[in-house]
């Protein structure tokens, strides 16, 4: 109508990326604890990196122990954890009630555990009982690709052929050599 003034948006309501996405934003209860669980983790890697040999025996400067990073990386976890609560903590995230997962939601959480588990996996079987990098980190990369392509809402992904079994293998092995071509020949580190 002509003359009719436009409507006033609430811009608190409008999703950041613009994608109107009732899933996309995260509740304040959610980003809460998330920052329990960055906290927790942040804390375990800096304690893991504290109890690292600090080579002091060889003369090895300070800048260059193992711990550094994952120390510093630790470090920036609780720091961001710390951030994220306090935020949540203001946004009323502590009072708020707890809300039943929608569907969408828990298949999220399915495929966030499924990967954890194959992390787990390649850290915990692959890495370390004599099998050379490229090939534990081929078998990781092309398993990981077929599961999830397996659990896909596609159909056409969910099928298994021998085309897409081979489109995984060959990614997997060529991530995987390239990984490892460039941190033993560029970045001079041996991998396991």
């Amino acid at each position: 109508m002509k003359g009719a003034e436009p409507t006033p948006v609430d811009e608190t309501d409008e999703p950041q990326n613009g994608i109107a996405d009732s899933d996309s934003a995260a509740s304040p209860r959610a980003d809460l604890h998330d920052a329990i669980g960055w906290i927790i983790l942040g804390v375990a890697v800096a304690v893991a990196s504290l109890q690292m040999d600090r080579l002091q025996d060889r003369h090895i400067n300070p800048f260059t122990i193992p711990g550094l990073v994952p120390g510093l990386l630790g470090a920036g976890m609780v720091v961001m954890g710390i951030i994220l609560g306090l935020r949540s903590w203001m946004r009323g995230g502590h009072r708020q009630a707890i809300v039943r997962a929608t569907a969408n939601q828990r298949e999220r959480r399915k495929r966030a555990l499924l990967s954890v588990i194959l992390c787990c996996g390649y850290s915990v079987v692959l890495i370390g009982h004599g099998l050379p990098f490229w090939v534990a980190s081929s078998i990781y990369v092309t398993c990981s690709i077929l599961v999830f392509n397996r659990i896909s809402a596609d159909p056409v992904k969910r099928r298994l052929s021998l085309l897409a079994v081979a489109k995984a293998l060959l990614i997997g092995v060529l991530s995987s050599v390239v990984v490892w071509l460039v941190f033993e020949r560029i970045f001079l580190v041996r991998l396991p």
